[in-house]
């Protein structure tokens, strides 16, 4: 289906009626704008005294007012490397950090620690990130002696009646050269939800109902620190993080006769430990030169733990007895070194190299144990027999990166910039253990991005780019299946290559007169080699498995449209009504199901309110979002999946009181949606089997809370 049919469908219609709503409100407000100068050059500056009538607490809080900002919630994410730096500075540097990232630290950062808020629209050699559409910039203040300590304690009610508390705090400051931050967070992450699976015959008759009532009761503990130090022409830079996340969850499953719901045929209960830990360290180490080229060196090292142990039992006669035992240990470590130099080449000309080394490694081990095998049972099996054929005793996946690079900036004249980037990867990933193998590779990977502002308030962003993705090696050995209870374990697949694609992208942006607003509109398509999804790896016909594999070549494409305008022309210059519309498709020939298929989401649509009142302290409004439905598919060698999401609403409103303290009250999935699954199973290939059972399943009351929040700086 293409994105014109995708626009004629019904219902789409509501959703497009929400962003139409948003972009007439937001032409209104151009209109009604009183004629001012525009902006006179690509980077907008809100000096923090703009913020003053809100009373912020952090930098998040300031962030939040501004139109047209969205920041990558992540510099890290699941990529290895450091890459170009994401899109959030701290006194024009990047943090060097993943999980301890820039982004995390808005949080941390106290309002009145804030100078200025710059959002550059431009591309420059000065810059310490690259390539993202635009980055902003927290400039604190200079003082010779400032600090703050920050505070935030919540609650929150779930819809079982469960109470779960929470607190952050964060302190920072400056003396003299010397600047610190330090955090630590209680992050309560409890939730419980309800499935309710129904299975029919292919002619829908009903043979099975299961329920299920899941609980995960998790408080999440991290502790954080940010070290920096400014000699005369050098800058030395700390940052630190731990966390623990360990938590348990419980299932209780019911299995119900399909002819008589009131008779239970079978129950179980599982019972899972979770082992969540994670340390890094990172640092920046940047020397300027007389003639102002700059060396910059960052590095990271980080461990990260995920073990989890699930016992299974069957409870049908009220006794627990154990019929399986899943354990799956996972340590993930990454070193990482990158080390570029900067200069001026001349007036409009900057250049920067660098070259980067990554290590990472993976180890996993997984032991199966049940009693739907024979054997003699085993203390490493959970005292059950072992089933051999899924468990992985351990192997280990270690890749050897190294990346170069150049990239040039060229200020053509007072409107247009060129930024050229060729960069060079060459890696070596080694597997041992349940597979021996070892393989290299060699990526060349071009950009060019071009700028143009048309005018002051437009601009026009067109960039080409080679992307090649980098591989999750929990692919390349047996994992655990935490999706389908029939499937307890998921196949490795050494063999699996990385995606290859060339993008193509052509973005514009408008801001209004008298920051009333903004529009950003983003085209894209890309062209794809070595799409990554489910491959059959079995000979026998009569015997298929799965495992994560490269399909063939494919392509999508899309629109990104996001506005945000305050509603000065309606008397109420401080609401901000923000919107979005997001519509992809896409295409891959797909050996499984003997066809084309869709492997992309479809898009989504959001609606946001915010509006302050200053003379009472208050703040309030919503935020709205809605999944498009009918996207992709999981297409796996004996079934096919697609997962229905339902609208997301949260409601907030908060309150100044007692000279510095905010109260702020949220709802949290306030419309109790569900969030389904349509499955169906085939008997062999979906493409030439016969369908013998679907599965509709919907879960609900996840998510679904009501928070509390006290927050105030000292």
């Amino acid at each position: 289906m293409t994105i014109g049919q995708l626009l004629l469908q019904p219902s789409l219609r509501t959703s497009l009626k929400l962003s139409a709503l948003s972009i007439a409100i937001l032409a209104c407000g151009s209109l009604q704008a009183q004629e001012e100068s525009p902006i006179d050059d690509s980077t907008i500056v809100y000096e923090a005294t703009f913020f003053d009538q809100y009373t912020p607490i952090s930098a998040n809080d300031m962030i939040s007012r501004i139109p047209g900002v969205n920041l990558n919630s992540n510099s890290g994410g699941n990529s290895r490397g450091l890459g170009s730096g994401g899109d959030l500075l701290i006194n024009g540097k990047r943090i060097a950090g993943k999980d301890n990232s820039a982004n995390d630290q808005l949080q941390r950062i106290a309002a009145d620690q804030v100078d200025r808020i710059e959002i550059i629209r431009g591309s420059s050699g000065s810059l310490d990130v690259r390539g993202a559409s635009q980055v902003v910039n927290i400039v604190l203040k200079e003082a010779s002696s400032r600090s703050s300590l920050s505070a935030e304690f919540s609650a929150d009610y779930h819809h079982d009646g469960k109470v779960d508390p929470g607190t952050t705090i964060s302190y920072g400051g400056q003396s003299g050269n010397f600047n610190y931050l330090i955090g630590a967070k209680l992050d309560p992450q409890y939730n419980s939800f309800v499935n309710s699976e129904y299975n029919y015959t292919p002619d829908l008759t009903l043979t099975e109902l299961v329920k299920e009532n899941n609980i995960r009761d998790k408080d999440a503990i991290e502790t954080s620190l940010n070290l920096g130090y400014d000699f005369e022409r050098d800058r030395i830079q700390v940052n630190a993080l731990i966390s623990d996340g360990s938590h348990d969850t419980t299932l209780d499953r019911s299995n119900f006769n399909g002819s008589d719901l009131r008779i239970v045929e079978s129950s179980e209960f599982e019972a899972t430990d979770k082992l969540e830990e994670n340390w890094e360290i990172g640092g920046n180490y940047e020397h300027t030169f007389a003639n102002n080229s700059r060396f910059q060196f960052l590095f990271i090292s980080n461990e990260e733990v995920r073990n989890s142990t699930r016992e299974r039992f069957t409870t049908t006669d009220g006794a627990y007895d154990k019929n399986q035992y899943l354990q799956s240990d996972k340590t993930t470590r990454e070193r990482i070194g990158q080390a570029s130099y900067s200069w001026s080449l001349a007036d409009d000309h900057d250049m920067q190299l660098g070259i980067e080394r990554a290590q990472t490694i993976l180890d996993t081990t997984l032991f199966l144990g049940s009693t739907g095998v024979e054997g003699d049972p085993s203390p490493t099996y959970g005292n059950l027999p072992p089933v051999l054929s899924s468990s992985n005793p351990g192997s280990t996946v270690e890749e050897i990166r190294y990346e170069s690079f150049a990239v040039h900036n060229w200020t053509l004249n007072n409107k247009m910039t060129l930024e050229s980037t060729l960069l060079y990867e060459a890696s070596t990933i080694d597997q041992s253990g349940t597979a021996n193998r070892s393989r290299d590779f060699g990526f060349l990977r071009p950009k060019v991005d071009y700028r143009y502002d048309v005018l002051p308030s437009l601009q026009v962003r067109a960039t080409v780019e080679r992307q090649v993705s980098q591989l999750s090696f929990a692919s390349f050995t047996a994992t655990t299946n935490n999706t389908d209870p029939t499937k307890d374990t998921l196949a490795g697949n050494p063999d699996l290559r990385q995606e290859d694609e060339i993008r193509y992208e052509l973005g514009l942006q408008y801001r209004l007169p008298n920051d009333g607003g903004v529009v950003n509109t983003r085209f894209f398509y890309r062209d794809l080699d070595d799409v990554i999804g489910n491959v059959n790896i079995s000979d026998d016909p009569l015997d298929p498995e799965s495992a994560t594999g490269n399909l063939g070549s494919g392509n999508r494409y899309g629109v990104f449209i996001d506005t945000s305008t305050r509603l000065a022309f309606l008397g109420m210059p401080d609401a901000l009504v923000t919107s979005g519309l997001n519509i992809f498709d896409s295409s891959v020939y797909d050996p499984i199901l003997g066809e084309d298929r869709r492997f992309n989401r479809r898009g989504n649509v959001s609606l946001g309110f915010q509006h302050d009142v200053p003379a009472f302290g208050l703040n309030y409004g919503f935020n709205f979002s809605q999944e498009i439905t009918g996207g992709e598919k999981e297409v796996d060698i004996d079934t096919i999946e697609q997962v229905i999401r339902g609208p997301q609403l949260q409601l907030f409103i908060s309150k100044v009181a007692f000279d510095n303290v905010t109260f702020r009250l949220e709802s949290m999935n306030t419309l109790a949606s569900d969030f389904c699954r349509d499955r169906y199973r085939y008997d062999g290939l979906p493409f030439n089997g016969a369908l013998t059972e679907i599965e509709d399943a919907c879960g609900s009351g996840g998510g679904q809370k009501v928070a509390l929040k006290i927050r105030t700086t000292f």
